[in-house]
């Protein structure tokens, strides 16, 4: 598997480079990202052969088929961190909601989100390659919510890793924010920013690329790498869980094999988009990838009209947080593969200079080809999280947004399957306020106020939060992140 530079190569870096070589240093030239080179297709051959198959099976033969760099030993360990998940035998349920309607739920690693399915193994692997080499990583990571915990969950105690984590103070739910400020590893330091995602992930990607401060860490010894999803090492796994969805219907004996089915997917950084992208390239049988946004919606208007516009916007606080994001990293990769490196660089230097930029309508209509998009208002949103818990079904904002594109007269009569990415527990006060027209003060008394109703009970590792002491008080300006970092790295140093 080899990757390429999406805005082109600048000559100071190799213009083809190894997963391995993308995962460990993620930002290519021209403050691009890499994408895979055409990656060998997947047939309904090799889709039969694995209708049996368990997750960490079917997972193994993908990416052995995709021929990464990592060795069969390590990937076996790293696939092995799905056991950790609440049913090992099955760590992505797929739940039958309607005749046409179901949900792959992949919200049931250690920190009851999605983003576990990719760091799990991701963690692992960058630490066996850090320690290959000899080499101390600092591990940059922002997060609108959920990335913050599963990265530093993956990465606690590793070898050879130290975490720097930013998040938006006030721009998550309570949960999230404990669940980063209570982790108490040497390793790991948490810092709240005030600002946005926005703000969060522009200081990321503005450290990766600064010569100065790689300077200083290359002082410290130190070389730098990301756990977002502008690092493929992310991707990677994201596209995996699209396969086991789809298979899952299969045995279900809700689709034939080699019948298409609908994607819909709760969408702001549009990793979660990629990895079904990427799937659906390799050959799975995806008929459309359909994007639910919340009032953020630039990504419907991009879909919808081919101009991505952040001129006069103003990131919206919405209940669906994950979602609270303008610059969506991972449609650059979108652009690269369906337009090339020269027109990739062009459009997003004119979104960084102008804030906007506006695609052909040849280029338009390639895009609907693929996606389809829509956008789901935080009322409507509660409506829906109300009609399903009737029903004896209980979930989380974000996925609520999906019900919106779910009702699109284009795919009533497809077989529409969601992506599910947190589980209730993350967003208590907004999920009372929706079954039980509650003004819950606190997560606490909203979660306590959810179980009563669905008669459950609520997760350890969520309930115990609210008793960890806080290990990570701070909260600096955009401005302070820098010194921040180096002051916890020259203190660990």
């Amino acid at each position: 598997m080899i990757f390429t530079e999406t805005r082109g190569n600048d000559g100071t870096r190799e213009a083809r480079v190894s997963f391995s070589s993308a995962l460990l240093s993620p930002i290519a030239s021209y403050g691009g990202i890499y994408s895979p080179e055409p990656m060998p297709p997947i047939d309904t051959e090799f889709l039969g052969r694995h209708l049996q198959s368990s997750y960490k099976e079917l997972a193994l033969a993908l990416l052995e088929h995709l021929k990464i760099d990592i060795d069969t030993e390590t990937l076996h360990r790293a696939l092995d961190l799905y056991d950790r998940f609440d049913d090992a035998n099955d760590p992505v349920p797929v739940v039958k909601l309607d005749e046409k309607l179901f949900v792959s739920e992949l919200y049931h690693g250690p920190t009851r989100a999605f983003k576990d399915m990719a760091l799990q193994p991701f963690g692992l692997i960058l630490s066996e390659l850090a320690q290959q080499q000899d080499q101390q990583y600092l591990i940059l990571t922002a997060t609108s919510g959920d990335t913050g915990p599963a990265a530093l969950e993956t990465f606690r105690n590793r070898a050879n890793i130290r975490v720097a984590c930013l998040y938006p103070d006030g721009g998550t739910s309570d949960v999230q924010r404990l669940q980063m400020v209570t982790e108490d590893a040497d390793n790991l330091k948490v810092i709240g920013i005030h600002g946005n995602f926005d703000d969060a992930q522009a200081a990321l990607k503005s450290l990766l690329s600064s010569q100065t401060f790689n300077q200083r860490l290359g002082e410290l010894k130190l070389s730098l790498s990301a756990a977002n999803s502008v690092n493929f090492g992310r991707i990677i796994f994201q596209m995996l869980y699209q396969f086991h969805g789809y298979l899952a219907l299969v045995r279900q004996q809700q689709i034939e094999l080699g019948d298409p089915v609908v994607l819909h997917i709760p969408s702001g950084n549009f990793g979660n988009a990629l990895g079904a992208y990427y799937a659906r390239s390799l050959g799975l049988p995806i008929a459309k990838i359909v994007i639910a946004s919340n009032a953020n919606n630039v990504l419907t208007e991009w879909i919808q009209g081919g101009c991505y516009d952040l001129r006069k916007r103003d990131l919206i606080a919405t209940t669906s947080p994950a979602m609270d994001i303008l610059k969506s990293s991972n449609v650059e990769r979108v652009l690269f593969d369906l337009f090339g490196a020269t027109r990739t660089r062009d459009l997003m230097q004119q979104l960084d200079d102008r804030g906007s930029y506006q695609l052909a309508a040849e280029e338009q209509e390639r895009i609907r080809e693929i996606f389809a998009a829509d956008s789901c208002s935080d009322e409507l949103g509660k409506e829906y999280i109300r009609q399903a818990f009737s029903r004896g079904y209980l979930m989380d904002p974000h996925t609520a947004t999906c019900f919106k594109t779910c009702q699109s007269a284009d795919f009533k009569d497809q077989v529409n399957l969601i992506c599910s990415t947190a589980e209730w527990t993350k967003f208590a006060v907004v999920v009372d306020d929706a079954i039980n027209a509650s003004e819950a003060d606190s997560d606490q008394a909203a979660l306590a106020s959810v179980a009563a109703s669905a008669g459950i009970e609520i997760p350890q590792v969520i309930a115990q939060l609210f008793n960890k002491p806080i290990a990570h008080p701070v909260v600096v300006e955009k401005q302070a992140i820098e010194a921040e970092i180096l002051s916890f790295l020259e203190a660990e140093g």
